[in-house]
């Protein structure tokens, strides 16, 4: 492991279609945030389901080296033909055994620390997969073995569990953020044993939508139980994600902020 005594982790919630790339690029663009590492959820990347291999390249220019993904992953069948090819672009590591992928990797920064990256999802009100729990078991141990700082994304729909899961790892994992539901919660915190905890980082993707989608179509659905196609809204885009900092030497989080940031109507119109 390097010398630095802290490393930051800068996490973008799930990417939604053009919007979400759109305002990442702004934000990153412009931002004073200098964290060692980057890693966004990019399962809605690709107009709202699944990731491109075009995506990626888009999002590895603008610094972003890990990506993590949840029940939307597979939506476009062409990941079978390079997910094997990308080390850090994950699948939740609870997928059967043989599943395309991995749910999980080391990478190592610029400083020589490593960093290792946990990618699970959830089972109430989804797919009913393996236990994130007992998979979360069987592979902290040998991220261990090779980093103390361990990042996990946990891709859930119920904040119960997304909770559970926070003390379930506390002490083991250096930072646990949810994703899925893509509206960020303001209830950061480092758990009494070192684990940096929140419980949905949001998304990056319309602002004016309802989680991302067309707020007229999803009433449809809504209000006349009529079936619908979801659309990507219009308008402006915001940010939202975490940066959290990590002491190298022992793996605790010492610190965690939440990210917000919002384009305005005009700067949606330039694009």
């Amino acid at each position: 492991m390097g010398t630095e005594p802290s490393v930051t982790i800068l996490f973008l919630g799930d990417i939604i279609g053009k919007p979400g790339r759109r305002v990442v690029r702004r934000f990153l663009g412009q931002t004073e945030l200098k964290p060692d590492l980057i890693v966004a959820n990019v399962e809605n990347t690709a107009h709202g389901f699944g990731v491109t291999e075009a995506n990626l390249v888009e999002l590895k220019e603008l610094g972003i080296k890990v990506f993590t993904g949840g029940n939307h992953t597979f939506d476009r069948k062409e990941i079978f033909g390079f997910i094997d090819k990308e080390p850090y672009l994950l699948r939740p590591a609870n997928y059967p055994e043989g599943t395309a992928g991995a749910g999980h990797c080391v990478i190592e920064l610029e400083s020589g620390i490593k960093v290792g990256i946990l990618n699970l999802i959830g089972r109430v009100f989804m797919e009913p997969l393996g236990s994130p729990y007992l998979v979360a078991d069987q592979l902290l141990p040998k991220l261990a073995e090779q980093t103390k700082i361990i990042f996990v994304d946990f891709h859930a729909e119920a904040t119960a569990e997304k909770v559970s899961m926070g003390w379930y790892l506390d002490g083991r994992a250096s930072m646990m953020v949810g994703t899925h539901t893509h509206v960020q919660t303001a209830d950061e915190r480092i758990l009494p044993e070192g684990t940096g905890y929140l419980t949905d980082a949001g998304c990056c993707g319309p602002a004016d939508g309802v989680i991302g989608m067309d707020r007229e179509n999803v009433l449809r659905r809504m209000v006349q139980q009529l079936p619908t196609r979801l659309e990507i809204a219009a308008g402006p885009a915001m940010l939202n994600g975490c940066i959290v900092t990590i002491d190298t030497a022992t793996g605790r989080a010492t610190a965690i902020k939440r990210v917000h940031y919002r384009e305005t109507p005009e700067q949606a119109e330039e694009s």
